[in-house]
């Protein structure tokens, strides 16, 4: 077995585009969750809406990248308006249906034949981003970091993103400690208390449900830039439930809880592949191929946020009081 190769996978991936998506996203989600109270399962649906914003920008309207970009967010804010106008007055757990089924109709609504010459119907679109990569100006060359090394595209991802991530924390930092972010809190704990003193909870709530939105979508538009390619099978809902294991490891209602529990999960993901996967190549586990590892090793990590939310339901850097709120 060998491990060194294992952590070195494990560390890279801690640092990775995907790892990046994952944590904007969740980002977003702690302001619809944690500090809103909004228990939001179509968060995929906003990181592919930006994406297919900014792709159909670029290749249809042939757009500038900065200004596609904009048409992603512009999109994502629309589509937030679109969702949340009839539905943030439902109660928590009717709000999660609705966003969830969202999320599909959206995703299906992708793949129809009758809008495959904009969106790419189930093929997707592809081959968008010349512009990204023209940025670049990193010289071409391996760099190695030790534990891993990387191309110069690949770098350049990486400091894009995590440069990002950087930003979005500080944005969200100064937004939650703001009156307009202690209002969100407010309704998080008591809407109706917060409703008493003449603030209008629908309009914050529909604020909050735009903001998480862009988070999302600001991490949709990485992941597709980074393979210049977006297809409407990558945002199933299991993209959603892995942006929520994200948060609750981390902890909702946090800065540093997504950023942590995305490097921390996404690793543990890869860490878990590779010794399992080792483990059935030297026939310790004649039981397992190396299909079933795959599927293994999500029933491990899923078993193990369940401890947690159990044990631990505030995560790694959450408060526990910030989780509980009125549905």
């Amino acid at each position: 077995m060998d491990i060194l190769n294992i952590l070195s996978l494990a560390l890279g991936e801690m640092i990775s585009p995907t790892t990046i998506t994952f944590v904007l996203c969740a980002m977003g989600l702690s302001v619809h969750f944690g500090y809103t109270g909004l228990l939001n399962f179509g968060q995929a649906a906003f990181a592919a809406v930006g994406a297919y914003g900014m792709a159909i920008g670029l290749i249809t309207f042939q757009l500038p990248l900065w200004l596609a970009v904009i048409m992603g967010l512009v999109c994502s804010a629309i589509f937030a308006l679109i969702l949340g106008i009839p539905t943030l007055r439902l109660r928590a757990d009717y709000l999660a249906i609705v966003t969830i089924a969202t999320s599909e109709v959206f995703r299906y609504f992708m793949t129809t034949i009758g809008f495959a010459k904009v969106t790419g119907g189930s093929n997707g679109l592809s081959q968008f981003g010349k512009q990204f990569w023209a940025l670049n100006p990193i010289p071409e060359a391996d760099y190695n970091f030790g534990f891993v090394t990387y191309r110069s595209d690949q770098l350049f991802v990486l400091i894009v993103g995590w440069g990002t991530i950087i930003l979005g924390a500080l944005v969200l930092r100064l937004l939650m400690r703001s009156p307009w972010g202690r209002v969100l809190k407010g309704i998080r704990e008591d809407e109706d208390a917060v409703r008493s003193l003449g603030k209008n909870v629908f309009a914050y709530k529909l604020q909050s449900l735009i903001i998480g939105g862009m988070f999302a979508s600001i991490g949709g538009m990485i992941f597709v830039l980074n393979l210049s390619n977006v297809q409407p099978q990558t945002w199933t809902t299991n993209f959603t439930f892995t942006i929520w294991s994200v948060l609750l490891l981390g902890g909702a209602a946090t800065i540093l809880g997504p950023i942590a529990g995305g490097m921390i999960f996404l690793a543990l993901i890869s860490l878990t592949q590779g010794i399992m996967g080792a483990m059935v190549e030297m026939g310790w586990l004649p039981f397992l191929s190396q299909p079933d590892v795959a599927q293994i090793r999500f029933i491990l990590i899923g078993l193990s946020l369940m401890l947690l939310v159990i044990f631990r339901p505030q995560g790694m850097f959450g408060n526990k009081r910030e989780t509980q709120f009125n549905g």
